[in-house]
């Protein structure tokens, strides 16, 4: 049973790494402030995930670090450490293991600071815990935090509160685009290509959804824009792109009142279990057992692993190191059918 902090604290949570890592890292968050009940909780975070930790009522306040812009240089990097440290936070707990997080955390003169063992620069935190390859990121959370839980007690699903806005924007475009019809939505993006399923197997799936009487609607950012519009034009009024249009909160919002939610394995799949939904994770170049797989009672993962070169990273390539890309065409599309069907009871 975790002891509770009743100080009044200031926690410090450093999670700057790609938008799926932080919808992850968000139960982590929450049993913190419950294991802290009067300590103030703040995240250090990035741009882009600045509005999905904003969703997040346990959350007390937020700063955000531009690391690819304004922060970028030493200079400015160094005097918002400075400010960072006036702060005066009691604690800081990192997710993040990069060198640069270590240098804020080493700058920072708090003197209990919590890391994982192979994060870059460890020797900088009072506490490491080992980082458990065969966990769930989710798992490795708690692990960092000292949160004990049962084998399955760590599937505890992301908690946010969605804005009335998103929710009356989605409304209204549902109302005008779908018009009552159920659908399935699709995120084909991801930053890696060796991530992404082949579009001529996508498709096949496209037509097999429409042909169980569902529209299909495209999400993603402004990379996912042309292949949203493609696909949009090839399949008339069964089909629509909302890629680069919807925000992270307003996708998850619309993610709502989806029937499924085919992804690769990225960022829109780990928005789906902030609304508990059905979600079929298609892995390319990498695999489940890296830790990021979604893991509701409702979700499924595919993969074709019986491939010496697979996987070939941790995140995936621009393009496939041996040509072939076997990885992602031998995910064959009646093998995606196939467990659709078992999802949706068809």
């Amino acid at each position: 049973m975790e002891i509770l902090n009743n100080t009044n604290d200031k926690i410090l949570v450093i999670q700057t790494a790609f938008p799926g890592d932080a919808v992850l890292s968000l139960p982590m968050i929450k049993k913190l402030k419950e294991m802290n009940r009067n300590s103030i909780i703040e995240i250090l975070c990035t741009p882009i995930t600045k509005d999905i930790f904003q969703l997040a009522p346990y959350i007390n306040d937020i700063i955000v670090i531009d690391k690819k812009g304004k922060q970028r240089s030493l200079r400015n990097f160094f005097h918002f450490t400075r400010v960072l440290k006036k702060k005066g936070y009691g604690k800081i707990y990192s997710p993040h293991r990069s060198f640069r997080t270590a240098l804020m955390v080493l700058l920072s003169g708090v003197k209990e600071t919590y890391g994982f063992s192979n994060s870059s620069f460890s020797h900088v935190y009072k506490y490491l815990t080992d980082y458990k390859i065969d966990h769930h990121e989710v798992q490795r959370g708690f692990d960092l935090i000292g949160y004990n839980y049962s084998p399955d007690g760590w599937k505890i699903l992301p908690e946010i509160i969605i804005p009335s806005d998103a929710e009356q924007k989605i409304s209204g475009y549902l109302k005008e685009n779908i018009n009552g019809s159920a659908f399935a939505v699709i995120a084909p993006g991801s930053i890696w290509a060796t991530k992404k399923y082949p579009l001529e197997h996508l498709k096949i799936i496209i037509k097999y959804l429409i042909s169980l009487s569902l529209k299909v609607i495209i999400i993603g950012g402004k990379d996912e824009i042309e292949t949203g519009n493609s696909l949009a034009s090839e399949f008339n009024n069964n089909l629509v792109s909302v890629a680069g249009i919807f925000s992270f909160v307003e996708s998850i919002a619309l993610l709502k009142y989806a029937r499924i939610l085919i992804s690769n394995d990225s960022a829109p799949a780990h928005l789906g279990l902030c609304v508990d939904i059905p979600i079929l994770t298609l892995y390319c170049s990498t695999v489940p057992e890296f830790g990021f797989y979604p893991y509701s009672n409702k979700s499924r993962c595919l993969s074709f692993s019986d491939l010496s070169c697979k996987p070939c990273g941790i995140h995936g390539y621009n393009k496939c190191p041996l040509k072939h890309f076997l990885c992602g065409y031998n995910l064959k599309p009646d093998i995606v059918i196939s467990t659709i069907k078992e999802i949706l009871n068809v």
